[in-house]
């Protein structure tokens, strides 16, 4: 769901990172090159043992009340790949909230798309790699793949989400106080003293799109359907270098994803990480539809 925020990303080990630099230039109503439509599996056998999926109802694009968030629709394939049944267990509390308050209380059993390393819980073998981006007008040809590279520097206004590596980057180019009142104005002023205040992905592609912000910086499968579905032609390049840190680890730009269960649910990591292997095909072709770019090893 929801990426952690820096502080629980710098206690991840540092992962051997492939510099990679992806552009994808996107157009309304244009598929990207290649896109795989996932055909409809079969229906899960009457009686089947149920896996329950914690989701938030509030995580767009990630999950949906009506369950077409991508990693609902992963979820599903994999739930039919294991012969269960796949139940959404839903709330409407942000999806940094679902280790803590579903699946350590026992209300469900696996969560999506958390980080390999996630000390929370029980991880999976990833299903797929991807890493932050930075999203501007095509039109303007910054063709940067560094976050500190010039042509980045010498924008002015940024839109990013709170709490994410982003901030440490503006603050890092010395464009964090410029952009401070600009940012709370993306959540209404909204304090986020004691309360969980985001910026949407959408917001942050339609503000690029406007004018608005010059540049947008998200971790990918946040903003990735926005891009392309824009009537505005954008650029999403993978950021290909680490955030570095003065006496301390870098904040790794490129993540492993995978499914989280309770650390005592050994049997059943083993029954997803055989599922995973065999519906691998279905859940890249997802991922690829929505517009993610996977990195290596998944790509």
């Amino acid at each position: 769901m929801s990426k952690p925020d820096a502080r629980r990303r710098q206690m991840i080990s540092r992962l051997s990172l492939i510099a990679a630099s992806v552009a994808v230039t996107s157009l309304a109503g244009v598929a990207l090159s290649g896109a795989a439509t996932v055909e409809p599996r079969p229906a899960t056998p009457a009686g089947a043992k149920e896996l329950h999926i914690c989701a938030s109802n509030i995580e767009a694009p990630f999950s949906e009340k009506d369950n077409t968030g991508f990693e609902d629709r992963i979820a599903r394939v994999l739930a039919e790949t294991m012969g269960r049944k796949p139940v959404f267990v839903r709330t409407d509390q942000a999806g940094i909230y679902l280790v803590r308050d579903q699946l350590d209380k026992k209300n469900c059993d696996v969560v999506m798309g958390v980080d390999v390393g996630d000390e929370r819980v029980l991880a999976s073998k990833p299903y797929y790699r991807t890493g932050y981006v930075l999203v501007t007008k095509a039109d303007r040809n910054i063709t940067a793949t560094a976050w500190d590279d010039q042509q980045i520097k010498d924008q002015s206004r940024f839109a990013v989400r709170f709490y994410s590596p982003a901030e440490t980057m503006l603050k890092r180019i010395g464009r964090f106080e410029d952009n401070a009142a600009y940012m709370y104005s993306l959540v209404n002023f909204k304090s986020r003293r004691n309360q969980w205040t985001q910026v949407p992905g959408d917001r942050i592609v339609t503000e690029v799109a406007s004018g608005e912000a010059d540049v947008g910086i998200a971790f990918a499968p946040e903003v990735a359907r926005y891009v392309k579905q824009s009537p505005t032609a954008l650029r999403m390049t993978v950021i290909s270098n680490d955030l570095d840190r003065p006496n301390d680890t870098p904040i790794p730009m490129h993540y492993d994803q995978a499914i989280g269960v309770r650390k005592a649910d050994t049997a059943l990591i083993g029954e997803i990480n055989a599922a995973l292997e065999m519906a691998r095909p279905q859940i890249e072709a997802i991922l690829v539809e929505e517009g993610i770019p996977l990195l290596k090893p998944n790509s």
